[in-house]
């Protein structure tokens, strides 16, 4: 099932498998949820406009709450025995959260509901993250990180084409459109539980930070040594702050690009078909710059993606028809698994392996902090200005201030 899997120990492809299990539910967010939404909303009187704000605020709260939680998490799960039990209650916080989204509910419920799912993924994957050390050498976590997203990519295709179908031929199944939605979420949760089962019967804790007791309390020390020492560590702190910025624009395209098309007149299936269109795309994208990382340089393949996604921004600024997105999408598709996979492996190599998930929970911070900052920013902007337009237009200022910090950054790197 996966590419060079003789090359792969059984453990990595574990690891891989709980990306294709995830992106099921990010699938869903980036597709048919915000659709689903944004339809019962308008069914309840609220305006396009509020409803794209309204969902921005959502997806902001949620990364909020795990920014604030992942230090304390990441410092706590590098303690011997804790990192696969928060992964774990994590990984059934957001299963249960999706299943939960199958049952008829207002839409301020609904999105109470989706903010619990959401903190559930984020919050496993600082722990996710955190295992590449433990499941692979520095020398292949480029490779691994970019086929980690790229079947990620493809095996959420499986379950979403499946919920999909089902959406699109509801009257045939003599069932609502709403009611087959409901049973998509379903289909997603079962899926994502599923695949995760081999990484979690078979992941070992290899790095940790030994605590006879007072796990809890020496965390908190630790947390606050360890922001001391990141401080003082330029290339770590400099890739964070860089991290911040252009990460930001990423999250927000790929949590904000249904909404926004929407918005500007593209029809729910156009939607759809675009978004999975960009999930093949990404596939083969994802995997080829894992293999370039062989050739070049992590870093400059990092800022020659950071580019992509300026342009990407810009072209998105004038986007209001319907083959636009679809190249819209296929743009999207060549850099994102590239950008997160990479941005991943390299914050990797850079950091103490055995505070591992301590430093992915700063990790985290940065990069939902930005997802926070550029998501809050389109719903306050759109609101203002009565524009979707008005927060691309401001998130593609982040690119610019992320690619010259990034360009510090690696200036700073020893090898």
């Amino acid at each position: 099932m996966i590419k060079s899997r003789s090359n792969l120990s059984s453990l990595e492809k574990y690891w891989i498998l709980y990306d294709v299990g995830n992106s099921a539910f990010i699938m869903l967010v980036s597709t048919i949820i915000p659709i689903y939404f944004k339809n019962i909303a308008a069914a309840n009187g609220v305006s396009q406009a509020n409803s794209t704000a309204y969902w921005g605020y959502a997806i902001s709260i949620s990364t909020l709450i795990v920014a604030i939680l992942a230090p304390t998490l990441g410092t706590l799960a590098d303690t011997k025995g804790y990192k696969k039990p928060l992964f774990t209650l994590f990984l059934m916080m957001g299963v249960l959260g999706c299943a939960a989204l199958s049952v008829p509910m207002m839409w301020i419920i609904f999105l109470v509901v989706f903010i619990i799912a959401k903190v559930g993924v984020s919050a496993s994957l600082v722990f996710y993250d955190a295992m590449l050390p433990d499941v692979t050498t520095d020398e292949r976590m480029d490779v691994l990180s970019s086929l980690g997203y790229a079947w990620g990519y493809i095996g959420s295709c499986i379950p979403f084409v499946i919920s999909l179908v089902l959406i699109l031929s509801a009257e045939k199944f003599n069932i609502t459109s709403a009611e087959a939605t409901g049973i998509a979420f379903l289909i997603n949760a079962v899926w994502w539980f599923l695949v995760t089962v081999p990484l979690l019967k078979n992941y070992k804790q290899v790095h940790y930070v030994e605590v006879e007791k007072h796990a809890f309390a020496n965390a908190f020390k630790r947390l606050g040594n360890t922001f001391k020492d990141i401080k003082h560590q330029k290339e770590i702190f400099t890739f964070l702050l860089a991290f911040f910025f252009y990460i930001d624009g990423v999250y927000t395209i790929i949590e904000m690009a249904t909404s926004y098309g929407k918005d500007v007149g593209i029809s729910d299936n156009n939607l759809l078909l675009a978004l999975l269109l960009t999930q093949v795309v990404a596939f083969p994208f994802a995997i080829l710059f894992g293999k370039l990382s062989k050739k070049y340089k992590t870093k400059d393949l990092i800022g020659f993606c950071i580019g992509g996604y300026f342009f990407i921004a810009l072209f998105a600024l004038q986007l209001d028809k319907a083959w636009e997105f679809w190249f819209l999408a296929v743009c999207v598709a060549m850099f994102q698994g590239a950008i997160q996979a990479l941005s991943r492996s390299y914050y990797a190599k850079i950091i103490p392996k055995e505070k591992s998930s301590e430093y992915f929970g700063f990790f985290d911070i940065f990069g939902k902090g930005a997802s926070f900052t550029g998501t809050m920013l389109m719903g306050i902007t759109t609101q203002i200005s009565g524009s979707s337009k008005t927060g691309v237009a401001f998130i593609s200022l982040m690119f610019v201030v992320g690619y010259l910090i990034f360009k510090k950054a690696a200036g700073m790197q020893k090898s």
